[in-house]
C-alpha cells in the first residue's frame, strides 16, 4: 500500500516487510578542534512517529541534528532518508530530501510579515506576486489542517512566541517537510503554547509526518513521544520505547548516576531589607502600564519568587530592577542608594552596587553570541582592573578566569575560545550564571534561570542559587516554572497584568491556589496565604 506523507508518496514495500525507517543515521562522527561532538552515533526513526532525543547540555544532540539538517558536514558515517543514502552538505539538500528543522532561536527576519518569512528563498519565480499568492493559499490550507493559525500579513516583531513557532513550523511544511526537527520547542513557551504546540504535533502524526523532539523537559517526552534515544557525552547510550520507560530512569541514562531528591538549604537566616521597591510603575510608548504600581521588599538570604504567566510584567520588572528600563513612577533602594525618575541609574552603576542579573533573554540581553566565550565571561566587568593592564586588556587574566568559571559551572566544551553561538542554549546560560555569582552580589535579579536547560544542570543550577542565598545574598527569582519557584523561594509574589495579586510563605503555598492568582480568578481569597497584597 502506498501512504501520502507530506505530499509524496511513501517507498513501497513488499507484503509483510516492514517499511524503511524516515531517519537512519549510522557511524556518525563530529569532531570540532579537540572536542569530540558526536562519536559513532547510530539512530533510526520509523515513518509517522515522534521520536525524542534527551541528554545533558553539551551532550552531542544539536550537533547530530545539525548534520541531518546540514549545518554540519559529519566527519565519517551514513545518513538514510526512506531507506535510501543521501549526501547532505547544506540546508538546500536537507530541504530537498524533506527535512524541516525549527530551531531553539528562531530564524526568522523581524521586520518581514508572516507570508514573506515562509516564501523567502522558496520564491517560484522572478514574479513575487505569484508566489504571494501561492504562498498564501498554503497558509490558509496548513492553518486549517494542522490547526496553524497566524495571520499572513502579521509583522514578525508583533507577534507573541508561540506565534512565531508557528510560523517556523509553516515555513518547514510550506517546503514539503516530511521529517521535522523541533530543537527545545517549549522552551520559550507558556504552559498554554506548550499545549497548543502538542495538538499541532499530534495533528502532524496523523496525517503521517515524522517528528523529532529534543528536549530537556522528561514529562513532555512521556506525554508526547513514541521512543526516545538518549545520548550523553557525545555517545548514543540508550534507546527505548516511550511506554517502556520513565522519566526517572531516563534522567538517570542522561547524567550517568541517581539525581538528588531536592537542593540543600540551611536553616532560613533572613535579614536586612537589600532591595525596597516602592509604587515602581512603567509605561510603554503608547502609555499601557506594563509595571502598575508594586511594591516590596527583599531580604538579604532569601530568596523572593515571581509567578506568573509569561507576559504579565516579569520581564519588565527585572529590566527597570537592573537599570536597563527607566522606570516612569516610584522608587528604589540598594545599598542604600535611591534610584527614581529623577536619579535614574544605568546597569554599569547598578552593578556598581552589587546587583547583578541573569536575563531571561541570554542571548539578547545576556551575552554577546558573535564574542568568544572568554569575552562573555566578563560582558558587564570588562572594565574591572582584574581584567586590564595598563595599556590593554590583560588576556591571559581573561582566559584564565574563563577557564575557572568553566571548570566551576560544568560549562561544556570548556574552551575560552569558543565562539559563544556555538554552544549549546544551556552551557551559555551557566556561563552566564556562573560570570554574574562569581562578584559575590549583594542582590541577584535572575530569570528563567533553568529555561532550556538539561536535567543534570538544573540540580547544579538550583543548588547554586541556594548555596548563594544561604551565604546571605538577596535573591529576586522570575520563572514560568511553577515547579522551580516552589522547590527555590521563601516566599511567593504573584503577578497579573503588571501589579502584585497575591503572596505567600513557600510552607503555604498551595499549587491549585497559585494557578488561580496567576489568572486572577482568586476572587480575594481572604486566606493568610492568599492576601493580596496592596
Amino acid at each position: 500500500m502506498v501512504t501520502k506523507i507530506g505530499g509524496e508518496d511513501a517507498v513501497v514495500t513488499p507484503e509483510g516487510e516492514p517499511p524503511p525507517a524516515a531517519i537512519e543515521l549510522r557511524g556518525i562522527n563530529k569532531t570540532f578542534g579537540t572536542v569530540r561532538a558526536n562519536n559513532d552515533v547510530s539512530m533510526a526513526v520509523r515513518a509517522g512517529a515522534i521520536h525524542g532525543i534527551v541528554g545533558e547540555n553539551g551532550a552531542g544532540k544539536s550537533t547530530l541534528m545539525s548534520i541531518l539538517y546540514g549545518f554540519y558536514s559529519a566527519d565519517s558515517g551514513v545518513i538514510r532518508v526512506g531507506g535510501k543514502p543521501v549526501a547532505i552538505r547544506s540546508p538546500n539538500d536537507a530541504i530537498a530530501a524533506g527535512i524541516g528543522m525549527v530551531h531553539q532561536h528562531f530564524m526568522l527576519v523581524d521586520n518581514f510579515t508572516v507570508l514573506e518569512n515562509v516564501m523567502m528563498g522558496a520564491e517560484s519565480g522572478p514574479l513575487l506576486r505569484e508566489s504571494i499568492q501561492k504562498a498564501r493559499g498554503a497558509l490558509i490550507n496548513l492553518a486549517e489542517e494542522y490547526g496553524l493559525h497566524v495571520d499572513p500579513d502579521a509583522v514578525i516583531a508583533d507577534l507573541p512566541v508561540g506565534a512565531l513557532q508557528r510560523v517556523e513550523i509553516l515555513k518547514a511544511l510550506y517546503r514539503d517537510a516530511r521529517i521535522l526537527i523541533l530543537d527545545e520547542p517549549t522552551g520559550v513557551l507558556t504552559p498554554q503554547e506548550a499545549v497548543q504546540l502538542f495538538r499541532i504535533l499530534s495533528a502532524l502524526k496523523e496525517r503521517g509526518v515524522t517528528v523529532i523532539l529534543i528536549t530537556h523537559k522528561l514529562g513532555e517526552v512521556m506525554a508526547i513521544t513514541d521512543s526516545v534515544s538518549v545520548m550523553r557525552r557525545g555517545q548514543m547510550v540508550a534507546e527505548r520505547a516511550t511506554a517502556e520507560t520513565s522519566a526517572e530512569e531516563l534522567a538517570e541514562l542522561m547524567v550517568g548516576r541517581k539525581l538528588k531528591a531536592g537542593v540543600s538549604r540551611q536553616t532560613k537566616n533572613v535579614g536586612d531589607p537589600a532591595l525596597i521597591v516602592e509604587g515602581l510603575s512603567l509605561r510603554d510608548r503608547y502609555g499601557v502600564a506594563r509595571i502598575d504600581d508594586i511594591g516590596f521588599e527583599l531580604r538579604a538570604g532569601e530568596i523572593l519568587g515571581i509567578a506568573g504567566v509569561s507576559g504579565n510584567g516579569q520581564s519588565e520588572l527585572l529590566e527597570v530592577l537592573s537599570g536597563i528600563t527607566p522606570m516612569t513612577a516610584g522608587r528604589i533602594v540598594v545599598e542604600g542608594r535611591e534610584v527614581n525618575v529623577a536619579k535614574p541609574a544605568r546597569p554599569d552603576e547598578m552593578r556598581a552596587l552589587r546587583l547583578a542579573h541573569v536575563p531571561e533573554d541570554r542571548q539578547r540581553r545576556g551575552m554577546v553570541t558573535a564574542f568568544t566565550a572568554r569575552e562573555s565571561s566578563i560582558l558587564g566587568y570588562q572594565r574591572d582592573s582584574a581584567f586590564n593592564g595598563p595599556l590593554f586588556m590583560d588576556y591571559a587574566a581573561i582566559d584564565g578566569h574563563c577557564r575557572d568559571l568553566m571548570e566551576r559551572f560544568d560549562v561544556r566544551p570548556p574552551l575560552p575560545d569558543i565562539v559563544s553561538s556555538k554552544m549549546s542554549g544551556g552551557n551559555q546560560q551557566k556561563l552566564i550564571l556562573a560570570r554574574e555569582i562569581d562578584r559575590d552580589p549583594k542582590v541577584l535579579l535572575v530569570g528563567q534561570p533553568t529555561r532550556g536547560v538539561d536535567i543534570g544542570a538544573i540540580e547544579f543550577i538550583h543548588q547554586q542559587l541556594c548555596d548563594l542565598r544561604d551565604r546571605g545574598c538577596a535573591i529576586l527569582l522570575v520563572s514560568v516554572e511553577l515547579d522551580e519557584i516552589l522547590a527555590l523561594s521563601d516566599r511567593i509574589l504573584v503577578m497579573f497584568e503588571g501589579r502584585i495579586v497575591g503572596e505567600t510563605p513557600v510552607e503555604e503555598a498551595d499549587r491549585s491556589l497559585l494557578g488561580l492568582m496567576m489568572t486572577n480568578a482568586h476572587q480575594g481569597a481572604t486566606s493568610a496565604n492568599t492576601e493580596p497584597v496592596a
